[in-house]
């Protein structure tokens, strides 16, 4: 019997040699067999090694292990405090943002200003306004939920979502594929459109106004996003692959469930801004609701022609939402991930630019996307003159996602981006709804006091001149000056201004201390 127990593990091992030298598509099995086994299993789990073992507080990207810590305590509803000083090797580190504080303030953050439940942080412009829709409306959260469709997420991801931005009184984007069950959960929404019109085409694929305007009258949308491209994967279109494409996810998109799910690269609704704007005004006159288009950014002969088109301002988009070439939450090739347009802060600082200089910054809302769900991400974002930020990939942390980044392989070991029905089992859409909506109350509450740091009651009210990116510690640089704006530029117009300090101060967020004037006026 002894004899046996040994023997066995010795002709086990006899014959995984015997397969390896016999086989030709590994050489290091080739030529080292059963050894070369143990290299592959460690380069396999290498991704985990690193993240757990090897990697410092703030060497992993896409988001390092003091910015996930971040999300993770928030969403617990736990103390956000860190210990003895900054990790962050200061000295070194470039393009590293910084806050510049005021001594003296007309407005101040109030001393308890809000626990993370009770604080409502609304933008300072209303959606929808300039061009006077029929259903313009301010929402009550500038952090809303970018766009991740049902497919790309679980079901229980998709509820939870949902269910925390209902808890939290944000904006949850549907994205591109199309009102699922898991949308409707009461939160409010964003529908958007890709370029395959899921949930809104006909029989040939073609955008059908018609459903659109029924979807609008039957659920609780609030606004509508064209989308013309994202960050993670610009010119290509939205790609979900055939692992993850379900019965019911087909029957929502409309597609087959034998094959990866590609979009288009370009709309066929329309070619060019004229033809794009004629559909943005058909739809906002149909259904009443404020229409914007989301996009990474590339050339900038585009957003020229858009703002020269706007100037006039017969027809128009509402908002703007830009994603950064370091965004995306789904599959995509490596190049298209690395390569292919401009990281956030670049793009939206050029797009910001021409619409500035042609004098239209107050009849749109600017959305930011990319990263902008970490506090210091998000002023740099405000400063540069967004309204609203977007939160992705930081609002899956918030639920349960590790980074494990696997979300193209349909093997998300927790839950949060797979169809498979033994990992989606891990996800409890009622409780993560509730650390969903817990993540988004703490970043407003960091927001408002990083606010009053600079000494404004308001994160749209922080300045391009407010915030400097350093290089190590040899210089540093305003934002203004890095990316040519002028003065005022990156605030909101004097009547928003006038509104949005209103509120802060009506809210118990803020409180005068002295005769104030806001910046602009």
């Amino acid at each position: 019997m002894r004899k046996w127990l040994l023997g066995a593990p010795v002709a086990a091992l006899a014959a995984v040699a015997a397969a390896d030298m016999r086989q030709t598509r590994y050489p290091i099995l080739r030529t080292f067999p059963v050894l070369g086994h143990a290299r592959m299993a460690l380069s396999s789990i290498g991704p985990e090694l690193r993240q757990y073992i090897v990697a410092g507080n703030n060497e992993e990207r896409p988001f390092t292990r003091d910015q996930r810590a971040w999300v993770y305590e928030s969403a617990e509803g736990r103390a956000t405090t860190f210990g003895f000083g900054t990790d962050n090797n200061v000295e070194f580190l470039e393009g590293y943002p910084i806050v510049k504080p005021r001594t003296f303030t007309g407005v101040t953050v109030s001393a308890q200003p809000h626990s993370a439940e009770q604080l409502q942080l609304p933008p300072a412009k209303v959606l929808g306004a300039a061009r006077g829709r029929a259903r313009a409306f301010r929402p009550e959260s500038l952090v809303s939920i970018s766009g991740m469709s049902y497919g790309a997420l679980s079901a229980p991801a998709v509820e939870a979502l949902n269910r925390g931005a209902s808890l939290a009184g944000a904006l949850h984007n549907t994205g591109e594929g199309g009102l699922s069950p898991y949308h409707q959960k009461g939160g409010d929404l964003v529908f958007q459109i890709g370029t395959a019109y899921f949930g809104v085409r006909d029989a040939e694929g073609r955008f059908d106004l018609g459903s659109l305007v029924a979807l609008t009258e039957k659920h609780p949308i609030r606004a509508i996003e064209i989308k013309l491209s994202q960050g993670a994967k610009p010119g290509l279109g939205g790609l979900l692959p055939a692992a993850k494409v379900t019965t019911e996810i087909g029957r929502i998109r409309g597609i087959p469930t034998d094959r990866d799910c590609a979009s288009p690269s370009r709309h066929t609704a329309f070619h060019d801004v004229d033809s794009m704007l004629d559909l943005v005004e058909e739809i906002a006159e149909h259904t009443g609701l404020p229409v914007g288009i989301k996009s990474a950014v590339g050339e900038l002969g585009f957003w020229e022609q858009l703002a020269s088109a706007m100037v006039t301002r017969e027809r128009g988009v509402d908002f703007i939402t830009i994603d950064g070439g370091e965004g995306g939450t789904g599959a995509a090739p490596l190049v298209f991930t690395d390569a292919v347009s401009l990281p956030f802060r670049l793009g939206f600082s050029r797009v910001y630019r021409v619409f500035a200089e042609a004098g239209l910054t107050d009849d749109v809302v600017f959305v930011g996307s990319g990263k902008l769900g970490i506090p210091e991400n998000a002023a740099v974002a405000f400063a540069l003159g967004v309204d609203m930020i977007s939160v992705g990939r930081e609002a899956m942390l918030s639920i349960g996602c590790i980074q494990a980044q696997k979300c193209h392989t349909d093997r998300c070991p927790t839950g949060v981006a797979t169809q498979n029905p033994w990992l989606v089992r891990g996800v409890d859409p009622t409780d993560k709804a509730v650390r969903c909506a817990a993540y988004i109350r703490s970043l407003r509450r960091d927001l408002v006091k990083i606010s009053g740091a600079v000494g404004v009651p308001h994160p749209s009210l922080i300045g391009p001149e407010d915030v400097e990116l350093a290089n190590g510690t040899r210089e540093s640089t305003t934002l203004a000056e890095i990316y040519g704006y002028q003065s005022g530029w990156g605030l909101p117009g004097r009547a928003d201004i006038r509104q949005i300090t209103d509120i802060m101060i009506a809210s118990g967020a803020a409180e005068h201390t002295a005769a104030y004037t806001p910046p602009g006026i």
